[in-house]
């Protein structure tokens, strides 16, 4: 097959020029423009929230909404080791102290089970992130929430779609986050969204992302905030994207379910769960991990199949292993197994909404003899 095959590419292909055209023809191109507003109210109501605040990407999304919290220096916040980096520097620059928690052998979540004995006086917070197309056990978290009096911020970055028991990823958290980066079900090229059903952690969010001028008096400051703005023109693509959102889940289940039929034949490979006694995978990504008896790691497969022409992409590397944080002194005596295996051992591959059942095809093929040739 001749050309390359990217990990995603995005499907532009519905109103995306004609709102962006109109962007245009008014003039209206910062963020101040209506379909800021639009794409807020919208995408709060596809996640049955009260209040949307558009931002300029997930990761300002997450400072901003730990901030609207009002953590204090020393507050601890839980989090999986399997992440993101984003998550933990958010923590870390509002003062607070991230605790870390392995991940699930099988749902790549972080394990709810590990959760508890990581909360101590100081904690506050558990920040829920929802990997690759399933999301976080939600029940056992919510007990523990209501048991020792703490906040949930829910990254359902990757979740665009997706449910647990029915209902919405992204209605749990005291305070939600969402990306809409190219890579996104919902793309607006850069971008993100908090969501809340809290009017007071709403204001705060809005003030926070809009270098905290007040209504009063503009350039009059209290507090320390950003410019972390959405202009109109990333909003209006979101506003066509999110038209076309059904469209592009049945899409992306069909490419899971393609790749795990061409797939699930393979022994060394451990393939996502199609599904969970709370929710169906929607696949954002299609991840592989290899079983620990095969003798490549997931960067020399990588590389054969990039000589192939297939785009790949390595799976986030533990947070407790990274050099960053151990030059600051964190993390220095966590061992987390499953997370290491995970960084290690595991990679995606193409799902993008363009890709095609034979490229699939392709790709399942090219891997089936390059993991053979490995032996």
């Amino acid at each position: 097959m001749s050309g390359f095959i990217p990990v995603y590419e995005p499907d532009l292909g519905g109103n995306e020029k004609k709102y962006l055209a109109e962007c245009i023809d008014s003039g209206w191109i910062s963020s101040e423009g209506p379909f800021v507003s639009k794409f807020e109210k919208n995408f709060a109501q596809q996640v049955n929230r009260k209040f949307g605040i558009a931002i300029a990407n997930g990761t300002a999304a997450l400072e901003v909404a730990l901030l609207a919290l009002e953590l204090e220096a020393g507050d601890e916040v839980i989090v999986p080791s399997f992440t993101i980096i984003s998550c933990i520097q958010a923590i870390i620059r509002v003062g607070a102290k991230p605790v870390l928690v392995d991940a699930h052998c099988t749902t790549w979540n972080m394990d709810p089970d590990a959760v508890e004995s990581k909360i101590t006086s100081r904690t506050r917070a558990i920040m829920v992130v929802h990997i690759y197309g399933l999301p976080v056990e939600m029940n056992k978290i919510l007990e523990l929430s209501d048991q020792y009096g703490l906040k949930i911020i829910e990254d359902a970055a990757e979740m665009h779609g997706q449910t647990y028991l029915n209902r919405p990823c992204g209605s749990f958290g005291d305070i939600s986050v969402f990306s809409f980066y190219a890579n996104k079900l919902v793309t607006t090229g850069e971008g993100g969204m908090i969501l809340t059903d809290d009017e007071h952690l709403a204001e705060r969010c809005i003030s926070f992302r809009n270098l905290c001028f007040i209504r009063e008096k503009r350039f009059l400051h209290y507090e320390l905030g950003h410019n972390f703005r959405m202009t109109n023109l990333q909003a209006a693509v979101g506003v066509a994207q999110l038209e076309r959102m059904n469209e592009f889940m049945c899409r992306k289940k069909e490419l899971g379910m393609l790749y795990t039929n061409l797939l699930e034949d393979v022994d060394v490979l451990q393939l996502p769960l199609r599904s969970t006694a709370y929710a169906e995978n929607i696949y954002w990504v299609f991840g592989v991990v290899l079983q620990d008896d095969y003798p490549l790691d997931a960067k020399d497969i990588m590389l054969q199949l990039l000589k192939a022409g297939i785009g790949t992409r390595p799976f986030f590397y533990p947070m407790h292993k990274q050099p960053v944080f151990r030059k600051m002194g964190l993390f220095s005596d966590d061992e987390l197994p499953v997370a290491e295996k995970l960084g290690d051992r595991g990679f995606y591959l193409p799902i993008g909404l363009t890709l095609t059942n034979e490229q699939v095809a392709y790709i399942a093929a090219t891997l089936k003899k390059v993991i053979e040739d490995g032996y």
